[in-house]
C-alpha cells in the first residue's frame, strides 16, 4: 500500500494563558498516508446518517492518538469513524464540513 501522501493530525487543546482565561490551540502532527474514496455504502449510509464522508485516509495505527480533525491538501476534515486492520494499519473515515469564522471544522 502506497502511504506516500502527506497529512497532518490536529488535535484541540486548551491552554490557560496568563489572565487564567483558557484558549484553544491546534496542535498538528505530520503523518504519511494512504487517501482513497470511501465506498458507495459507505457513502449512503454516512449521509443517511447526516454525515458527509470524502475520504479513507489509511495510515500505520501507532501514528493515531485518537486525533479527531485531519489536515489533507489544505483542507480540513473531522474523523467520524476509525477501523484497525489485522496488519497494524488503522482506516480512519472522514468528512469534509465548513469551518467556522475561526477556519476551524465543527
Amino acid at each position: 500500500m502506497d502511504k506516500s501522501n502527506v497529512a497532518y493530525l490536529v488535535k484541540e487543546i486548551y491552554e490557560q494563558d496568563e489572565d487564567g482565561v483558557f484558549k484553544s490551540k491546534l496542535y498538528k502532527r505530520k503523518v504519511y498516508v494512504n487517501v482513497t474514496s470511501v465506498s458507495m455504502t459507505e457513502w449512503f449510509e454516512g449521509g443517511r446518517s447526516g454525515l458527509n464522508p470524502t475520504y479513507r485516509i489509511t495510515m500505520f495505527g501507532g501514528d493515531y492518538n485518537g486525533e479527531e480533525m485531519l489536515e489533507f491538501k489544505n483542507q480540513t476534515y473531522s474523523i467520524y469513524r476509525t477501523y484497525i486492520n489485522k496488519n497494524d494499519d488503522i482506516e480512519l473515515y472522514v468528512q469534509y464540513k465548513q469551518g467556522d469564522a475561526d477556519g476551524k471544522a465543527k
